[in-house]
């Protein structure tokens, strides 16, 4: 069973429930495509063209196929589950979910869901990033947020990955929420979405700093990386192509 069946089966009410819905993970019958998650008040509605730009990449980087017109999900929305793929954007505090929502969250995590969280504010640790931390230590009080090492294979399941950066470049590291080696969440402090984000004319919405337009193109190979983990988790963690890939980077193998 793949990742995306395995969500449909897992069902919004539980692991026993079987939700309607597209069942083949990458095909002929399915397009990738990433849930933005609408949370509080009017919080979650940033960087939106962030995720319409980068599935257009990877439409064109990878052989993975894509729907660019993502779906703004609620939290309570069963069809969350049809997503192995979604993302909650925002720039201020908000107040604590409720706990319904929160027992949804986690059922979709649990059941395989992949989130990434964007922080845009522009600082470590910001209102927004206090809020999400606090939410996700509710909903999993027994798992702890830490550093995702830089061996993860996160950081090479597309491109080899060296610094997570974003719009800006504040953080060198990426929070995660584990489940022994697999990763619930990504929390993110260098506005990724921000640095993708284009206006309705295609020019890009926010400048690049301090790194510019290579700062851009490596938070688009993120994202891609982020992409591609959400679809396979951790097949690539057995070392199997790294000699190869290390090789194209034109680096030593022993």
């Amino acid at each position: 069973m793949d990742r995306r069946q395995f969500l449909t089966a897992a069902g919004f009410a539980g692991l026993g429930a079987l939700l309607p819905g597209r069942s083949s993970a990458i095909g002929d019958a399915s397009r990738t495509t990433i849930a933005r998650v609408k949370y509080g008040v009017d919080s979650w509605d940033v960087r939106g063209s962030g995720i319409r730009r980068l599935l257009q990449e990877v439409d064109k980087r990878t052989s993975i196929s894509v729907d660019p017109d993502y779906p703004t999900i609620p939290l309570d929305d069963k069809t969350l589950f049809e997503h192995p793929f979604a993302t909650m954007m925002g720039e201020s505090d908000f107040e604590p979910l409720p706990t319904s929502q929160l027992e949804k969250l986690r059922t979709y995590l649990q059941s395989g869901g992949f989130l990434v969280v964007d922080a845009s504010e522009g600082v470590q640790k910001g209102p927004f990033f206090k809020s999400i931390k606090r939410d996700l230590g509710r909903a999993f009080p027994d798992h702890e947020l830490r550093p995702i090492p830089s061996d993860h294979v996160l950081y090479k399941s597309f491109y080899l990955i060296d610094d997570p950066v974003g719009r800006i470049d504040i953080s060198d590291e990426l929070i995660g929420l584990f489940d022994s080696d697999r990763l619930y969440a990504v929390i993110h402090q260098n506005d990724l979405f921000g640095a993708l984000s284009q206006d309705s004319f295609g020019e890009w919405t926010y400048s690049v700093r301090p790194g510019g337009e290579q700062q851009r193109e490596r938070a688009f190979r993120l994202g891609i990386n982020l992409v591609m983990y959400a679809l396979c988790v951790n097949y690539k963690s057995d070392q199997v192509h790294v000699p190869f890939i290390l090789k194209r980077r034109k680096w030593k193998v022993d």
